[in-house]
Order: C-alpha cells, then structure tokens, then sequence
C-alpha cells in the first residue's frame, strides 16, 4: 500500500507542476476571480439566498444547498485534521497565488464548497444552465491547482466528498 501511496502522490505533483508551468496573466485574473466564488461569505450568501427565496422556486434547493455545504464543510475540517497533507511546494520561481485559509491540503475546501453548491442547483434546474452551473463548479477545483495551493487529488476528493454528502443528504431526507 505504501508504494501505491507513493506513485499517486508523484503523480499528483506532477500533474500539478504541469499546470503551474503553463500560467498566462490573463488567466492568471480568471482563474484568481473564479476561486473566490467558493469563499464562504460568497458561498454563504449564494446558498442562503437560495433558501430564503431569492430565487423564486427554488428555495428547497437552497435548502438542499445549505445541507450539503454544511455537512460537506464538516467532513472537509475533519479530513484535514485526519490527513494533514501539507499544501504543495512549488517550483523554484513559482508560488501560491491566493493566500489558504490553513496549512492543509487534503481535501480542497473550495472544490468542495463548489461543487456542494453547484450539484443541487443544477439537478433542480437542468438543461443548459445546470450544465454551466456544474461546469463553473468543478472549474473553481481546477483554479486551486492553477493557483498552487492544492494537489488534483485534493480537488477529486472534494469533488467526491460533494457527491457523497448530496447523496447522503437526499437518502437521508434532510431536504
């Protein structure tokens, strides 16, 4: 098990340097603008907004919304504490564009919050636009790696935690 641990943290840096090599200024702003959507004022806004109505029809999803967020929150303080996974170093000549809200990596919080927010929504609404809306999710994920400030595997389990937490969410009826 070890050796297999090894590999996939190799992999993950590599990945992650591969991306880091390849910043533009102009996506450097876009991508710095897109991060920021997941910060919890903005994320807690959105998703009380939601469930207090500001969106006509949608105040169940709001509080689908807010029951994910919440929960997925949760399992993201104690997998950080679980894991301790140190943010990556970079390249010489590189760094962390964002300031971390911690020194832990595993799993991204702001790939979780994303997606936690984004899911529900574009279930409820569909079609094209519940499409943009998950895509704009997972591209907050990508934008902590471009930034520097998380592994692709922190961002996957982040993904995966979303998932797992609307699942529970909805099995257990909490919305």
């Amino acid at each position: 098990m070890p050796s297999l641990l090894l590999r996939l943290s190799s992999y993950d840096q590599r990945l992650l340097f591969a991306l880091v090599h390849r910043r533009r200024p102009g996506l450097d702003r876009f991508m710095r603008a897109v991060t920021h959507l997941a910060d919890w004022p903005v994320a807690v806004s959105i998703t009380l907004a939601m469930a207090l109505g500001a969106v006509e029809g949608l105040e169940s999803t709001g509080i689908r919304m807010a029951w994910t967020l919440g929960l997925s929150h949760l399992g993201v303080e104690i997998l950080k504490r679980v894991f301790t996974r140190e943010r990556p170093r970079l390249p010489v000549g590189l760094e962390w564009m964002v300031g971390v809200p911690d020194r832990f990596s595993f799993p991204s919080g702001h790939a979780t919050a994303a997606l936690s927010m984004a899911l529900p929504f574009a279930l409820a609404v569909g079609g094209v636009l519940g499409w943009l809306v998950l895509l704009l999710g997972m591209l907050v994920g990508v934008s902590r790696c471009y930034l520097g400030v998380h592994y692709p595997g922190d961002v996957i389990a982040g993904w995966a935690l979303s998932i797992l937490t609307l699942l529970a969410v909805v099995g257990f009826g909490l919305a």
